[in-house]
């Protein structure tokens, strides 16, 4: 993840997804720490992991006591998350463990960062532990285990129910329902938007391809196949567009920033498209508007059920750890004992990936900030309802910032959001050619 925010929400689809994501492509290192050795260390042990996640020190905290002898320091680098990665890469200073989203994976393999921990059997052994697809993606298709899952993100509406009685609208079940919202609400008060659209969100903008069944990536006969500016794509770009020109939604807003809640405190933004771990932030920033918000699926292209994923996380083993026995043990614990996962939901609004967390007693309940509905049930139907069969590409990375880029230009009047997804898929072709990845512009 490139931004800040609390990934969340477990998928419970029971599907496994066909993960290609450096599905043995040319461009995986051989990885140096499947090597090896998962013999216990002797003495005391101290772990260090890096994270996102607001709250988890608390986490680490009742490990620690419960654990004198493996120890973990933690650090929050939500700040600067993969920069302050790759520069302990590259400095040998890298942590034990840190959190890595599902989409910057391959990269991270690619430049040879992660540890596959398989030489450890409880690592091997955790896949029953988890969600299928989840398990999938970290492990690469079952290559290694490279990471163990933490959460993922499917999407969902919020809505200011309250502003969409004051004007008397229906929620919106279709993408085209809802740009007719936008055009009532910005025509009924200038200074109401229904949403905003974050340019520099390359992330949220890929769930919303993800919906749409915008298949980025495939992998055969030992190439990538390319089409991030698929019909799909070119469908959901379109019409964002049209509401941007139209200024039905507002391009100043970064997601999470103070600005945003702002936006959202004066009441001139009237709903998030969003992913579940978006609950908490409104609850903890805005706290005075408790009990007009409820959330709804995603309105879908054509009224059949279709969702998207924003976000999602792992908990890498990187390379350079000295102690990948009692990191797989203290990976193991935070991502799956139910009262890790129990804490890890109350402080840091994780609702995490692995089967055990799915059964937590709060996620079964109405959340009072949302009028005691029991939103969970959104996203736990949301989540049945994301296309597994979605496909991140070995250098992710470098085709979100171009993507973001474009966007932000195209916002800024210079192209289109088109335009940007074709910048995009060029980008990605020359990525993997500099990387010597076999790939072609697929159909």
């Amino acid at each position: 993840m490139s931004i800040n925010r609390f990934v969340g929400v477990a998928v419970a689809v029971t599907t496994a997804v066909t993960v290609l994501a450096a599905c043995g492509s040319p461009s995986s290192p051989s990885d140096s720490a499947a090597a090896g050795s998962c013999a216990p260390s002797q003495g005391k042990v101290t772990l260090q992991y890096w994270n996102t996640v607001s709250g988890m020190d608390q986490v680490v905290d009742l490990w620690n006591k419960k654990n004198p002898n493996i120890q973990v320091q933690t650090k929050n680098i939500a700040n600067d998350q993969y920069g302050a990665i790759g520069n302990a890469i590259k400095a040998g200073t890298a942590p034990d463990l840190a959190q890595v989203g599902y989409d910057e994976l391959p990269d991270q393999r690619t430049q040879g960062a992660l540890v596959d921990a398989s030489a450890c059997a409880d690592a091997v052994a955790a896949k029953s532990k988890f969600v299928p697809w989840t398990w999938s993606q970290s492990s690469f298709g079952g290559t290694g285990v490279f990471a163990l899952p933490q959460d993922t993100g499917p999407m969902a509406l919020y809505v200011r129910s309250d502003i969409f009685s004051q004007h008397g609208l229906s929620i919106p079940k279709t993408w085209d329902e809802y740009a007719d919202d936008a055009q009532k609400l910005h025509a009924a008060d200038p200074n109401l938007t229904i949403t905003f659209f974050d340019p520099n969100n390359a992330e949220w903008f890929n769930g919303l391809l993800w919906q749409a069944k915008a298949k980025m990536y495939s992998y055969a006969g030992d190439t990538w196949h390319v089409t991030v500016d698929s019909a799909q794509s070119k469908q959901v770009a379109d019409y964002w567009q049209k509401l941007v020109n139209a200024k039905l939604v507002r391009t100043d807003l970064a997601n999470t920033s103070t600005p945003m809640y702002a936006a959202y405190e004066k009441n001139q933004v009237a709903t998030y498209v969003g992913a579940a771990w978006g609950y908490g932030n409104f609850r903890d920033n805005l706290p005075d508007r408790s009990g007009k918000w409820t959330v709804v699926p995603m309105p879908t292209w054509n009224g059949s059920a279709a969702s998207g994923d924003w976000g999602g996380s792992t908990v890498a083993f990187m390379k350079g750890g000295q102690h990948l026995y009692e990191a797989v043990k203290f990976n193991l614990w935070l991502n799956s004992d139910p009262e890790a996962l129990a804490l890890e939901n109350k402080v840091g609004g994780l609702y995490p990936a692995a089967t055990a967390g799915l059964q937590l007693p709060q996620l079964s309940q109405g959340v009072p900030y949302y009028n005691n509905e029991k939103i969970f049930d959104v996203f736990a139907d949301s989540s049945k309802q994301v296309d597994t069969d979605f496909t991140w590409g070995p250098t992710q990375k470098a085709v979100n910032v171009a993507l973001q880029d474009a966007m932000a230009k195209a916002t800024a009047g210079t192209g289109t959001l088109t335009d940007a997804l074709a910048t995009a898929q060029s980008t990605a072709l020359s990525s993997m050619k500099a990387q010597a990845i076999p790939a072609v512009a697929g159909n």
